[in-house]
């Protein structure tokens, strides 16, 4: 399932705080800030969605995520590699790395993280 721009928002505040209260989560935003409603709204959806609960801490409720952040963008990633480079990754890998604009410092990197994996591969 996926989550909007707002939610996906929210869902980072959680996923770097691990846990929130409304009154953190309205302190994290920045200028204007959110209306209180809005927020509630959101994490109703994303209850709705099974991606938050809360722990009742008196008359507060303490927000945490059930979705990891790791295994959210996996599920994403898999799914652009699906819809548009025909279910290869290596296309996407290819696409990548060809029509984005890394450097070779970074391109250097990410050799050595696919080197890193072919030896993992070979045990």
């Amino acid at each position: 399932m996926k989550l909007t721009k707002a939610e996906e928002q929210l869902m980072e505040l959680i996923w770097d705080r691990n846990e929130l209260f409304m009154k953190d989560i309205i302190d994290s935003y920045p200028e204007p800030k959110p209306a209180v409603t809005t927020l509630a709204t959101l994490l109703k959806r994303m209850q709705n969605k099974g991606f938050v609960a809360y722990n009742l801490m008196g008359n507060s409720r303490q927000y945490y995520a059930l979705v990891k952040k790791a295994d959210y963008f996996a599920t994403h990633v898999n799914n652009l590699i699906s819809d548009f480079f025909g279910n290869s990754p290596l296309q996407f890998a290819s696409f990548f790395t060809t029509e984005t604009d890394l450097t070779q410092a970074e391109l250097e990197s990410l050799k050595k993280i696919i080197d890193a994996q072919i030896e993992k591969k070979k045990l």
